[in-house]
């Protein structure tokens, strides 16, 4: 295997079945780069499972998160993983870093995706957005809803690199991974259009008001350290 503090993961990889993404509350700064260090230190000292292609380790801009990213191919990979070898590898992060608070853990799939037009660009700032909706037809919704309010913008922010959307598959959690030149591109945007949008398109006013659909709120990330299979 291989571990790196760059790429980020390939979101749109044609082989990725199911994501996983797990955020970590860990209070401070210091607490973030010990939690990815010894989530590395464990990967690599442990058999790479079949089915598991990539895991991303991102620190929140406020010190306070680690958010893990992994793609699998499969369900059934991941449930073997955790069946047999999830047990140890937790465990021996945790007699690093006590007192790691874990949330849960959110199965995702990638139902759309939206990449700006230009020149390829690097992206220093992850922004994951949350929303919780009535179901996975509202969800599908609205997320076309924020595609096409995307689409018809015509003085988009230069900053926005690409926009992934998730639906969880109970269909109430929709997850958005933008990708953004920075976190100051980012507050611009916010400043510019207002809380819930990053444009002027008439179609944001849908987004912002559609029924059944609460916006939980958003975490600025940049990557600490990746983890993929040797090639």
């Amino acid at each position: 295997m291989t571990t790196t503090a760059n790429p980020l993961p390939d979101i749109t990889r044609p082989d990725v079945g199911t994501v996983l993404v797990s955020p970590w509350l860990v209070d401070t700064p210091e607490r973030q780069q010990a939690a990815v260090e010894a989530t590395i230190a464990a990967w690599e000292s442990a058999p790479w499972p079949h089915g598991f292609l990539s895991l991303s380790c991102f620190v929140s801009s406020d010190g306070e998160t680690v958010l893990n990213y992994a793609q699998w191919t499969s369900d059934e990979a991941h449930h073997e993983f955790v069946r047999t070898q999830r047990p140890t590898l937790v465990r021996g992060i945790d007699d690093a870093v006590p007192g790691i608070e874990r949330p849960g853990v959110v199965r995702y799939r990638l139902y759309r995706s939206h990449v700006s037009d230009g020149p390829p660009r690097t992206a220093d700032c992850i922004v994951i957005i949350s929303i919780q909706a009535n179901g996975p037809e509202r969800a599908r919704q609205w997320i076309d809803t924020v595609l096409d309010a995307l689409k018809a913008e015509t003085d988009p922010h230069a900053g926005l690199i690409s926009a992934h959307f998730h639906i969880s598959i109970d269909g109430t959690r929709i997850l958005n991974y933008a990708e953004w030149t920075d976190e100051q591109a980012h507050r611009e945007a916010l400043e510019r259009s207002g809380p819930g949008t990053i444009g002027s398109a008439p179609a944001w006013r849908q987004v912002q008001t559609m029924p059944g659909v609460t916006h939980i709120g958003f975490k600025r990330y940049r990557l600490q350290r990746s983890l993929s299979p040797s090639r």
